[in-house]
């Protein structure tokens, strides 16, 4: 099964270029795997909420007794057992959107996703792939945190493999735009044959 979470927010609309990258990548996902179901995390209909000390503390309560049938592990769950992930959001002041946060926030269960042995952590996902794609109006930055921060939480996971597509100086360079949106599609699908 392919995860593909889905934080594509944006004010075009149905013209989300975030959302555009990731339907390159899908598309061709389909075309290319027809028998691999694919299940979508879609952030903005979620509305989930940040935990607080209640809320932390009721999690907590469950995790110590391992029970993680509880709904609140439902997104854990379903991110431990997908074979392969796709996140899809644009960059949002130098990592991306609250959203994308909270959602990790639910899926960093210890002794769920990952786990510690002599101080070390060790992965518990089933993922051997995980995939960021990402949008900018701006350019590039020296230091892309969103990118560091999936590429740290899919060592974290014990998923293998990290990869990452980029479309980057949309706004910066307008009329440049349609080339850059073009080469990222171009690459988000050749990942997608191999993923």
């Amino acid at each position: 099964m392919l995860l593909f979470v889905d934080c594509c927010i944006s004010y075009r609309g149905d013209r989300s270029r975030s959302h555009a990258l990731c339907q390159a990548f899908l598309e061709e996902y389909k075309k290319t795997h027809p028998a691999e179901d694919i299940e979508t995390v879609n952030l903005q209909r979620m509305a989930l909420k940040p935990f607080d000390q209640f809320t932390t503390d009721d999690r907590n309560s469950l995790r110590n007794v391992k029970a993680f049938d509880s709904p609140i592990f439902k997104l854990a769950r379903q991110f431990k057992r997908a074979d392969r992930i796709v996140i899809g959001a644009p960059l949002r002041d130098l990592t991306f959107p609250a959203m994308l946060r909270v959602y990790i926030e639910y899926i960093c269960v210890r002794e769920l996703t990952y786990h510690y042995e002599n101080q070390v952590c060790v992965g518990d996902c089933m993922a051997e792939k995980l995939a960021y794609l990402s949008v900018s109006g701006g350019p590039e930055t020296e230091e892309n945190l969103g990118v560091d921060y999936w590429r740290q939480l899919t060592q974290r996971f014990g998923i293998k493999e990290f990869y990452h597509v980029d479309a980057y100086g949309l706004d910066f360079e307008p009329e440049r735009t349609e080339e850059i949106m073009g080469v990222a599609c171009d690459k988000a699908r050749a990942l997608a044959r191999d993923f």
